[in-house]
């Protein structure tokens, strides 16, 4: 989706596309609304959002779809509220190109722009009866779903099956796919629109992102319709400051240390010790248990090796200060000396990545989960985090009765706030929270999608990305969100056939490429 054009003559010109947004607000609807609220005390009528709304969808429409510029078929489906006067303002629009539109509305309109969007669209055409959508959704060429958008709090009720089960199309839905749950992405109920392509205004919602949104939303086209600063709570990820080295000794770039497991159980760890290496550690040093020496020294160079027996030999390494960025969970083991070390591990207070294994023993040790500090970060995947905090976990499950919805980002907040360190929640709509509430969203969902980064190993190489970033003076917060923007973007550039080992690899170009 590229900048183009997206309204009538007192519109903004540009809409954005979701692959550039980087940094931008992710809304929740009462933002949304309060967004609108303050254009509308600003001057701009409502009435005149609501016109910009109809061209910003009419311009994504023929942007999405060329092949639809000459006309067809449409059905549109519209609401009461503002999200149904987007749809007769769209109606109208087509109907002007010379479309043959049946629009149906599932109630009057009673939001006041809605009802004079009504009236315009009166003017036009007929508004039939709800009863024959589903006849009308089966012959078009175009439905366009006008019918909750970000408003929805309740469950989609039986007069939506025929409309569902009609088999439309095309479908395009204005702000959000009705029976999605604008805040979590979560589905309200059991009914929910799957759309093809889903146009929204301003910035994205959090249900674009989250959960199932991507999927239900299709393409996603965000427009812009003049509205005043983006405002929100949660962002999206941006792209790192830069990361080049600066001139002076390698132990000025910090130190990292990365555990393993023992024999034939250490390419985990190897992997996350050389993604540390490639983002800048001065130094890695890989400790393993010394029946595993001669397996890692094989595959070792510049990384260095030690040996380490127990939580006791681990006190006594660290004891060297340089040392200041840990590492321990992939391929580390799960049992009493594996526990021991994550002890000690904790007990030294420093800069400290906790992922897979470790998470699984902090997960079963109420000492381990007390003695987390400000200083850490974890790394879960979906298990893992069900594991740590079952009960924030079971929230984001079951079926969803109201909205808004409990959400991914909602858990994991809870989540860093009870624990007491940032917790980085992986998945394609990855969230890292810190404890004092801070939030972000890394989105790797439509346009800027990497689903290869679905191979095993590919969680190690991430935790060892915010290891080296750790080592290099980021807090938890900061290693977490680069980390995550980082580990995307190398993914996105080997493409289809990647493998963990990979990406370390491509770091250098991705950051060469983006002069970080």
């Amino acid at each position: 989706m590229q900048f183009e054009k997206s309204g009538p003559a007192d519109a903004p010109e540009t809409a954005r596309s979701v692959s550039s947004l980087d940094g931008m607000a992710v809304l929740t609807a009462s933002e949304m609304r309060d967004a609108e609220a303050r254009a509308i005390a600003g001057g701009t009528p409502g009435a005149v959002l609501m016109e910009r709304a109809g061209a910003a969808v009419i311009a994504a429409l023929f942007e999405h779809w060329p092949q639809l510029s000459s006309g067809g078929r449409a059905c549109v489906l519209c609401g009461p509220g503002g999200n149904g006067g987007d749809g007769y303002a769209v109606a109208r629009q087509l109907a002007i190109r010379g479309w043959t539109v049946r629009l149906h509305a599932l109630a009057p309109a009673r939001h006041a722009d809605a009802a004079g969007q009504a009236r315009l669209w009166s003017e036009m055409g007929a508004t039939e009866e709800w009863e024959r959508a589903g006849e009308s959704v089966g012959g078009a060429d175009l439905v366009v779903d006008a019918l909750f958008g970000i408003g929805l709090a309740r469950p989609l009720g039986l007069e939506f099956d025929r409309v569902l089960a009609a088999g439309a199309q095309r479908v395009l839905a204005i702000d959000l796919p009705s029976g999605l749950c604008s805040d979590s992405g979560r589905v309200i109920g059991e009914r929910c629109f799957d759309a093809d392509l889903t146009v929204s205004f301003h910035t994205p919602k959090r249900g674009h992102i989250l959960a199932e949104g991507p999927a239900r939303c299709g393409a996603l086209d965000i427009r812009s319709i003049g509205l005043p600063e983006e405002g929100g709570s949660v962002r999206l990820t941006r792209r790192p400051e830069r990361l080049g080295k600066r001139a002076g000794h390698k132990y000025g770039h910090g130190h990292a240390l990365v555990l393993s497991g023992g024999v034939g159980r250490g390419g985990a760890a190897r992997m996350a010790a050389r993604a540390a290496l490639r983002i800048g550690a001065g130094l890695v040093t890989l400790a393993c248990p010394p029946a595993a020496l001669q397996e890692n020294a094989a595959r070792l160079d510049a990384i260095m090796l030690r040996s380490l027996r127990d939580a006791e030999a681990l006190k006594r390494l660290l004891e060297d200060s340089r040392l200041n960025a840990l590492l321990l969970g992939p391929g580390l083991g799960t049992g009493p000396r594996e526990g021991e070390l994550v002890a000690q591990a904790l007990a030294a207070g420093r800069s400290t990545v906790l992922d897979a294994d470790a998470l699984t023993l902090v997960a079963g040790d109420a000492a381990l989960r007390d003695a987390l500090h400000e200083g850490c970060l974890l790394t879960p995947h979906d298990g893992e985090f069900a594991r740590l905090v079952p009960d924030i976990a079971n929230r984001m499950s079951g079926p969803v009765a109201n909205g808004p919805a409990y959400s991914r980002l909602d858990a994991a907040r809870e989540a860093a706030g009870r624990l007491g360190c940032t917790v980085l929640l992986k998945g394609p709509d990855t969230v890292i929270a810190a404890p004092d509430g801070r939030a972000v969203i890394n989105a790797a969902v439509h346009g800027r999608a990497a689903p290869w980064l679905a191979t095993a190993g590919a969680g190690d190489v991430l935790a060892g990305i915010a290891a080296g970033l750790m080592a290099r003076g980021r807090d938890g917060f900061a290693a977490g969100q680069e980390a995550a923007w980082l580990h995307v973007e190398t993914a996105r550039r080997f493409g289809p056939g990647l493998i963990a080992e990979d990406l370390p690899e491509m770091l250098p170009a991705v950051m060469r490429e983006m002069e970080l």
